[in-house]
């Protein structure tokens, strides 16, 4: 559309069905190249994809013709076929259904892709759980304890 600017900055987050901690290091990294690929195809701009060993961080410009929820479904059923395919996992791979997602303005970009970037020394701190739960908090999300991801401490 003609005379149309934009720049949503979307921060989502989701994890692995049961919260099983196998993303391992040996695919890790290539699953997260993966999955910025999979946002390119789909015309968004990855600014910074990262995680721990049960769930996924992503940060990306937000094609205003594209609904956000139809792209994590897309970057969810490609990675996961990507993993199973690949048998990176033994058995069947599945992400837990739902993410979260943030809108931060460009002041924030960089501090946003920080704080992905620094995923494994984050998590030596706090707890998925904990980095969820808080964001939610400090998004001011209203949120039922049942129908937030599982988590296992």
């Amino acid at each position: 559309m003609a005379n149309t600017y934009t720049q949503i900055n979307i921060h989502a987050i989701f994890s692995v069905k049961g919260r099983e901690n196998i993303i391992t290091n040996n695919f890790r990294e290539d699953l997260f190249k993966y999955i910025s690929g999979i946002l390119k195809n789909q015309k968004q701009f990855s600014l910074a994809v990262n995680g721990y060993k049960d769930h996924v961080h992503i940060f990306f410009e937000l094609n205003p013709t594209f609904a956000l929820s139809d792209i994590i479904g897309i970057v969810k059923a490609n990675s996961s076929k990507w993993i199973n395919n690949n048998k990176f996992v033994p058995g069947h791979f599945e992400w837990q259904s739902g993410y979260g997602a943030f809108s931060y303005s460009k002041s924030q970009r960089n501090s946003v892709i920080n704080y992905i970037k620094n995923q494994e020394k984050h998590h030596k701190e706090k707890s998925f759980k904990e980095e969820y739960l808080g964001l939610l908090k400090k998004f001011d999300i209203q949120f039922k304890d049942e129908y937030v991801f599982e988590f296992y401490d």
